[in-house]
């Protein structure tokens, strides 16, 4: 197994066992804001595995998303007896989400791709790659197709 492997392996035996440094950092993040840059990547083979590449034109931002079902506006005026669920599923993943804050966060970056590092009982986090379009270096050809969607 390469070093990829091996790493990825000690993520997931980390999240599984829910060490006290996960712990710790789920603490550290929940005090952050909702969606926040991150110096590095938390879990780097799957982040490099997603396009991720050490330079500068590159970013990692984790978002927050609140877990479980969204509420469903208030009806106003009116009996509407169809209308009475409080909450609704709204069809989309928590991931879909967190892509959407990082990117109204970042409206300069283009979001390449994102991963999930964590949850507790409210939230889930995820880290989400962005590249900066703007840079006069050119993009490696594996990320050039995801790029320009």
């Amino acid at each position: 197994m390469g070093f990829y492997k091996y790493l990825q392996k000690t993520f997931q035996k980390e999240y599984a066992e829910r060490s006290p440094q996960l712990r710790q950092r789920l603490a550290k993040w929940r005090k952050q804001p909702t969606v926040a840059r991150s110096e590095r990547p938390t879990n780097l083979a799957r982040a490099r595995s997603l396009g991720y590449v050490a330079k500068k034109e590159f970013i990692i931002a984790r978002a927050r998303v609140k877990r479980g079902k969204r509420r469903r506006p208030a009806a106003s005026l009116g009996r509407k007896p169809g209308k009475n669920r409080k909450t609704e599923n709204p069809g989309k993943q928590w991931q879909w989400f967190a892509e959407q804050k990082a990117q109204r966060r970042f409206p300069n970056l283009r979001v390449l791709n994102s991963y999930f590092v964590g949850e507790d009982g409210q939230n889930a986090y995820y880290e989400v790659v962005m590249h900066n379009p703007h840079s006069s270096k050119p993009l490696a050809h594996h990320i050039k197709p995801v790029a320009k969607a």
